[in-house]
């Protein structure tokens, strides 16, 4: 008789946006006259750049020409975007070859895959408040997970300690769902801790364009070590509108050799064995992201979005209201006023002003008694949410 994989039993449901969407469905039932102001989901709300665009519609037009058309793709990524990407490291002075590059269809598929990479009895590291993909990806694999909470005490980025036993580690830097940053002397702890007991750390670098301040290392191979313990993974979705669009990218230095075995070399096999490839036409569109009339027109996206966060930054400020992130990350994090939970502070921002976030208890139990806003929505959207906080909290 056939046997499932039972480790999907061990799954806890996934009840943090569905109950965002049942209170929500429930009061437009209620109130179908009331506006919504979103400041819960992470999506992008502007569109895709015009460098984009333009190169979306070149490359369609060559799927439509005998002389111009592509058929399967290089699995590890068209060479044309392994080399924009490298020079884009490069550029920021990170030494990486163009065929450490690899190309994906976004950062949420290539942190569940590289799991293949490790042997199901090593054992991962997730620091709370976590995205939580970090977990599920690894319960459905069946593999130990070690939770290492974080709070305010630390600013939500902790540092190792010596009694820590892990083979993956997991750092987020922008964080999701705190928007903390860690700067490089503490990441610097963390790649001296992987490489001192053979770990490897998956760095989630999906907010790296959102870094402002130049001390904070928008990639983690900017610190010295970083190349023998460390992948890093990274997204379109935030740094230009791609989160319809599906595209992303990951760093696998040659350097990373555990046991006889380098996983660049692994990840080609893994690569050639279970994919066909990204879309010609969406790499063309990525490639458009990295030239300079294309890094223009995103930052410009991203200033709109991190304009959206010092609005709200000012009006906690104002408010006398605890939070980190908002000036390196389009997320800001903060401490539920009054002593109310998560949940609580919902349903007030909800029914009273009609503004929605995330309960920080939705992302692990350390993230009971925070909350979480998204910049993504509009000016207009922004404002007058930050206005409404004001009048209800003051």
């Amino acid at each position: 008789m056939l046997t499932p994989n039972m480790h999907y039993a061990d799954l806890k449901s996934s009840y943090l946006f569905y109950n965002i969407s049942q209170k929500i469905k429930a009061y437009l039932e209620k109130n179908p006259d009331k506006k919504l102001y979103r400041m819960g989901i992470g999506d992008v709300t502007l569109p895709l750049c015009d460098s984009v665009i333009k190169a979306l519609h070149e490359a369609v037009d060559d799927q439509g020409s005998k002389d111009r058309f592509h058929g399967y793709m290089p699995e590890p990524g068209a060479p044309f975007l392994r080399s924009i990407i490298g020079e884009y490291y490069r550029g920021r002075g990170v030494d990486i070859t163009d065929d450490e590059v690899f190309v994906s269809g976004g950062a949420s598929d290539e942190l569940g895959d590289i799991l293949d990479l490790f042997d199901r009895s090593s054992d991962a590291l997730v620091i709370e408040p976590a995205y939580p993909a970090y977990v599920d990806a690894n319960v459905m694999a069946g593999r130990k997970i070690i939770h290492l909470a974080s709070g305010k005490e630390n600013g939500f980025v902790p540092e190792p300690t010596e009694d820590l036993r892990a083979d993956i580690l997991y750092i987020c830097s922008p964080n999701n769902p705190t928007g903390a940053v860690f700067t490089k002397d503490k990441l610097k702890k963390w790649v001296d801790f992987a490489n001192e007991r053979g770990s490897v750390i998956l760095f989630d670098a999906a907010y790296e364009a959102f870094i402002e301040d130049e001390d904070i290392p928008r990639s983690i191979f900017e610190i010295e070590g970083a190349k023998t313990c460390a992948i890093e993974i990274c997204s379109l979705s935030k740094t230009a509108g791609f989160t319809g669009t599906r595209l992303g990218y990951t760093v696998i230095p040659k350097a990373l050799v555990r046991q006889g075995m380098c996983f660049n070399d692994m990840w080609v096999r893994n690569r050639t064995t279970k994919t066909n490839g990204v879309s010609y036409i969406i790499q063309k569109g990525g490639a458009a992201v990295f030239t300079s009339e294309g890094q223009k027109q995103i930052k410009e996206n991203i200033e709109y979005y991190k304009d959206n966060a010092r609005i709200i930054m000012k009006a906690l400020d104002e408010l006398g209201i605890w939070y980190c992130g908002g000036k390196n990350s389009p997320y800001i994090w903060l401490k539920c006023p009054n002593g109310l939970g998560s949940w609580e502070f919902f349903d007030l921002l909800l029914n009273e002003i009609q503004v929605v976030g995330t309960p920080g208890a939705g992302f692990g139990a350390c993230g009971e008694g925070y909350f979480r806003f998204s910049m993504f929505g509009s000016r207009e959207d922004t404002a007058e949410a930050a206005e409404r906080l004001k009048k209800l909290l003051k």
